[in-house]
C-alpha cells in the first residue's frame, strides 16, 4: 500500500496525508501551513494554490480544536481540525495571540 504524502510549500517538510489514528490530515503538522487546494464554496474562487496561513483557533460545542487558515492570496477563510500530532507551542500561539497582541494598547486597563 502507498502512503500519500505532501511537501510542506512552507516549510518543507514531506508530510503523510492520514495521521497515526487514520484522520485525514491537510496541513503540515510542524507549522501549520495549508495550501488552498479545494473550495467547497459554491461559486467561490476557484483552487486558487495559495498557501493558507493559520490564524487562530476555534474550539468547537464539542471541545474539538480548529485551526483557522487564511488564503494569503484570494483571502478565503477555512477551518480544519486539529490533528494529533501537531506542533502544540505553534497551536498555543495561535490560540492566545488575540490576548498577547490585542486591538488597544494595554495601559488603557490602568485607567479603569
Amino acid at each position: 500500500m502507498k502512503t500519500a504524502t505532501f511537501g510542506c510549500a512552507w516549510c518543507g517538510l514531506t508530510v503523510t496525508t492520514f495521521t497515526a489514528d487514520g484522520t485525514r490530515r491537510n496541513h503540515c503538522p510542524s507549522c501549520l501551513q495549508s495550501r488552498h487546494v479545494h473550495d467547497q464554496a459554491e461559486g467561490g474562487p476557484s483552487d486558487c494554490h495559495g498557501r493558507m496561513t493559520p490564524i487562530a483557533i476555534a474550539v468547537l460545542r464539542t471541545g474539538d480544536w480548529m485551526v483557522v487558515h487564511r488564503c494569503v492570496r484570494c483571502d478565503e477563510l477555512t477551518s480544519n481540525p486539529v490533528c494529533p500530532d501537531d506542533n502544540q507551542l505553534i497551536l498555543m500561539r495561535t490560540a492566545v495571540r488575540p490576548l498577547a497582541q490585542p486591538p488597544f494598547p494595554l495601559e488603557a486597563f490602568g485607567a479603569l
